[in-house]
């Protein structure tokens, strides 16, 4: 089941084109793998689909609504969630208290879910992503791969059916990498939509159903892992010989 698509979708910056004519679709289920050069445009791709920006032209559809344009609440509880490729925690709250805000925020009632139940999602998803030992930590002191668990358990709270993970590997070493990895997978048996953009080839090669490759903004090439490993021009301008 098709779950997001766009099509002609378009961002530019003054004259400088950053999207170009993209069209694109995620289907129910999948891990997408994003890949292209640094400036290729894959997380302004990312801010248009989760509302950081608005297309300057195109339309994109979550479910068959036309997300394009609203603003990051509105697509948050219409179930999108995303992670950063600069790691965006409350660095002076604890563990425990970052998830919360992540309940308490994509929240879709009228009422929001009050605080013990934002308490309790919370702590559901620290130990999805094994950091329920560190809840009481102050954020500013984990290492970068467990900050980064604790933007996924906050994405997690707001309950998503569709997960941007934007560079979750970078700046990790082999093991924590590993254990990425497998957190992404374990949050795809969850039932969530996966897209990532990575520039590990080892990670994106190996977990994704489907890779999507963009170069100055134009999506160039798209397929199986296998099919974008031997693509000439995917070889050409961005994975090399």
């Amino acid at each position: 089941m098709r779950l997001c698509e766009g099509e002609g979708v378009t961002k530019y910056f003054g004259g400088l084109a950053a999207v170009v004519n993209v069209d694109f679709h995620i289907d129910e289920g999948e891990i997408v793998g994003l890949i292209g050069p640094n400036g290729a445009g894959k997380t302004t791709f990312f801010n248009l689909i989760s509302g950081a920006l608005a297309p300057t032209s195109g339309v994109i559809r979550f479910k068959g609504e036309n997300i394009a344009g609203m603003k990051p609440y509105q697509i948050c509880r219409r179930k999108v969630a995303r992670t950063f490729q600069l790691v965006k925690i409350f660095p002076d709250m604890t563990v425990f208290e970052n998830v919360v805000l992540g309940a308490l925020f994509g929240s879709s009632g009228s009422k929001g879910v009050g605080k013990a139940k934002a308490e309790e999602e919370a702590m559901e998803q620290l130990r999805f992503v094994g950091l329920a030992v560190k809840k009481d930590l102050v954020a500013r002191d984990l290492t970068v791969a467990n900050q980064k668990r604790v933007e996924v358990a906050r994405a997690l709270c707001t309950k998503p059916e569709m997960l941007l993970l934007d560079e979750l590997v970078a700046g990790l070493n082999p093991t924590e990498a590993g254990e990425i990895i497998e957190l992404t997978k374990s949050i795809r048996d969850k039932g969530i939509t996966v897209v990532m953009i990575e520039h590990v080839m080892k990670v994106i090669m190996n977990i994704s159903d489907r890779i999507m490759v963009l170069h100055h903004g134009e999506k160039i090439a798209e397929g199986t892992p296998s099919e974008i490993a031997s693509s000439k021009r995917v070889i050409d301008v961005y994975l090399g010989t």
